[in-house]
């Protein structure tokens, strides 16, 4: 494992984690401009391939690849397809350099370009993101990334275009400290950022596919939104639970609260004679439930926030589930 001091510099090792789902076509063109684009660089690289459960002999391939390139090339075959999350964690916890960088394997993403990132890195930043800033596709694509990096902007704070492109690179220490799984791997930035990581984003282009199909649709901006609410929480409340459940409790509670005090006053200026409208009289007005819900709904909050506060207590990393098997590792 590389030390701090190491990883202040890209002088040392740089892995490559590369997720695979049925690339087959793009694996060897993708090794191939990998090594042409570091050629003139003289960087110390690996190229720690991921396979995610292919289907369509993506695994074989590496497979030829790996014992062309033995030195260089790494295999880590998934028993099943576990996701695109479960496939970086993997790779970083597999990979051995003091720079990581990732990339999509279906030639969408420039290899020529990696020099970029790495010399963005000696600048001091822990993390750098790419920017697909044009050739995103037709309007049924490109309109729906707008949005999405537009809100996921707004909400966390972070000043990057966008959020979804998979080119980054970031120095070992940062993936230490940062645990993914579902779909939370393109806000590994934000998860960085909280942590106090610095961030930087570079200006990338955005190749055609030439091989396979897309596996983007609707359901990846959906699913992305609701993982922004678990990266909020995360980022915001993970170690102060009672701050967000306490918070609500005392809404729902002060809400009611209020209801039920109307409705009593009410009752008592009734009961009193100075309302003449029996309208007024507390057990004949059917918001005095609503009021009584929301005291029981604040006291819930309350409990559960109290039994997050006692669970984070509790925690322990060497617990957690790492979200996927690893069938076998082919390496030198």
């Amino acid at each position: 494992m590389p030390t701090p001091e190491d990883e202040k510099t890209t002088g040392g090792l740089v892995s490559f984690v590369l997720p695979v789902y049925d690339e087959a076509g793009s694996l060897r063109e993708l090794h191939q401009r990998i090594i042409e684009a570091l050629s003139i660089r003289g960087v110390d690289y690996e190229l720690v391939f991921v396979d995610d459960g292919s289907r369509d002999g993506s695994f074989e391939v590496l497979l030829e690849i790996q014992r062309q390139d033995p030195r260089r090339v790494r295999l880590i075959q998934l028993r099943r397809n576990f996701g695109k999350a479960a496939a970086y964690s993997a790779g970083f916890a597999n990979a051995r350099g003091s720079i990581i960088v990732t990339m999509d394997t279906d030639l969408q993403d420039d290899p020529a370009e990696i020099p970029l990132f790495l010399d963005k890195l000696t600048e001091g930043f822990d993390v750098v993101t790419g920017w697909k800033f044009e050739g995103k596709g037709n309007l049924e694509k490109s309109l729906p990334s707008r949005f999405f990096n537009r809100v996921v902007r707004k909400i966390t704070g972070i000043p990057l275009h966008d959020f979804n492109c998979p080119f980054k690179a970031y120095r070992a220490e940062v993936l230490r400290e940062i645990h993914i799984y579902g779909e939370l791997h393109r806000y590994i930035p934000v998860l960085a950022a909280a942590r106090g990581f610095t961030i930087a984003e570079i200006k990338i282009k955005n190749l055609p596919r030439k091989h396979g199909q897309s596996k983007y649709g609707l359901k990846r901006y959906i699913r992305g939104m609701l993982d922004l609410l678990t990266v909020v929480f995360i980022t915001r409340f993970a170690k102060r639970p009672m701050h967000l459940m306490g918070l609500s409790g005392i809404l729902a509670s002060g809400f009611g609260g209020s209801v039920i005090g109307f409705f009593i006053i009410a009752h008592f200026l009734y009961t009193s004679g100075l309302v003449a409208d029996k309208s007024w009289v507390m057990h004949d007005r059917p918001a005095l439930s609503l009021g009584i819900l929301m005291l029981v709904v604040g006291a819930q909050f309350f409990t559960i926030g109290l039994l997050g506060e006692l669970l984070v207590t509790q925690y322990n990393a060497a617990a957690v589930d790492r979200g996927y098997s690893i069938k076998r590792i082919v390496a030198e």
